[in-house]
């Protein structure tokens, strides 16, 4: 359903799969099935709130997430954990971020830290949102699938608005098996668009794409030199 290119960044990195304006498992293409089904609700919540609310201001510079609102996973969805002031929101994604063919689904490891941008949070975000409160009410991969085709054929799924971005500069954060916390970077999300334009997917280049084929969106990924606390996010190879 998702077209998947590879970054070239270095070998060993996969492109990442792509989701309602999230980052997702790596390599998914290349991997067994490890996570055939949900597992036990309470491995997919923080430790605590706390631990939750300081990994999703992880994502983006204090400057900016210090004062951003913040969601934290809670029984039925996500829930206002904080009241923010700059239109930012930051939150920490959960496997089914990723997209529904994707292997690790239901990784119950992943943490996804990403704070987006108020035209973000209002365009893009509440489709994540939404299939949260699906999966936790029990709904099934197969009628997930089936709950967004018809509301992408009612346009109920938003297009993004223009200036729709997010931040995903977390070195805590665990993007799936093999991947980890990945590189820090921030992404653009526009509606389906010419990659070539922002000379995407070319050798050397920092700025990757991934065309949702499912949703009406193109996420256009920049590489960043630091995480989110200023040190440097260079890696070796």
């Amino acid at each position: 359903m998702r077209t998947r290119r590879r970054p070239m960044i270095g070998p060993g990195v996969c492109g990442l799969a792509f989701l309602l304006g999230a980052i997702g498992s790596a390599c998914a293409e290349d991997a067994k099935p490890a996570y055939p089904a949900m597992a036990p609700v309470e491995q997919y919540h923080a430790a605590s709130a706390s631990e939750e609310i300081a990994l999703s201001r992880s994502a983006a510079p204090s400057s900016i997430s210090s004062a951003a609102g913040v969601l934290t996973l809670g029984e039925r969805g996500y829930e206002t954990a904080v009241k923010g002031s700059n239109g930012f929101v930051c939150l920490v994604q959960r496997s089914w971020a990723t997209g529904f063919d994707d292997a690790g689904f239901w990784n119950p490891r992943f943490r996804a830290p990403v704070c987006f941008n108020a035209v973000a949070a209002r365009t893009v975000l509440p489709a994540y949102l939404e299939r949260t409160e699906w999966v936790l009410s029990g709904v099934s991969k197969a009628d997930m699938l089936k709950r967004t085709n018809a509301e992408l054929a009612a346009n109920r799924i938003a297009t993004p608005e223009p200036a729709a971005m997010a931040f995903m500069m977390s070195k805590q954060g665990y993007l799936g098996d093999g991947t980890g916390h990945w590189h820090s970077h921030v992404m653009f999300f526009l509606a389906h668009a010419d990659v070539a334009d922002w000379g995407a997917d070319l050798h050397g280049s920092p700025v990757f794409a991934a065309r949702d084929d499912l949703e009406p969106i193109t996420t256009f990924f920049v590489l960043v030199p630091t995480w989110s606390d200023g040190t440097s996010a260079v890696m070796e190879h």
